[in-house]
């Protein structure tokens, strides 16, 4: 399967640099990052938290089919421009993970096609890339699969 979703990295650098085009025109791919619901159902997590302001904060919970939690992350959101951009730190709880600083930038391609770059910004290279070891690359791009096709209903 490709990978629709492109994840640079450069050697020795402590971050990396995320693409994808989305058949969907700017306000729907920003609406999926802005409302709790469509956030639920692409990341298929439980968003306990989304404020979506200078200084406001998010939290998002995944539980197993006993409710047991068995993944949670929080974070602040430092800038909100609508369709523009999103700036938050992202901290994975109970995990030997440093917090990480992400830039979410949105750009229109056409009237019926975006472009999300990410940049997420490591406290060390050696943290981002054992997250690189990870099945991170996979489950972003089915991660963003998913925003395609839940957005790309909204239409």
């Amino acid at each position: 399967m490709e990978l629709k979703t492109k994840i640079a990295s450069e050697e020795g650098k402590q971050d990396l640099v995320i693409t994808r085009e989305f058949d969907l025109p700017l306000d729907l791919l920003f609406k999926a990052y802005e409302e709790a619901g469509l956030v639920e159902q692409w990341m298929n997590t439980k968003v306990i938290m989304l404020e979506n302001k200078k200084y406001g904060g998010w939290r998002f919970e995944t539980s197993d089919p006993n409710g047991n939690v068995v993944f949670s992350a929080n974070g602040v959101i430092h800038e909100f421009v609508a369709n523009e951009k999103i700036t938050r730190t992202f901290e994975m709880e109970n995990s030997p993970f440093a917090v990480q600083l992400e830039f979410l930038e949105f750009e229109s391609l056409t009237e019926e096609t975006s472009k999300l770059t990410m940049q997420i910004v490591y406290r060390t290279v050696e943290f981002r890339d054992q997250m690189l070891k990870l099945p991170f690359k996979q489950g972003l791009n089915m991660a963003h699969n998913r925003l395609q096709e839940i957005a790309g209903k909204l239409k």
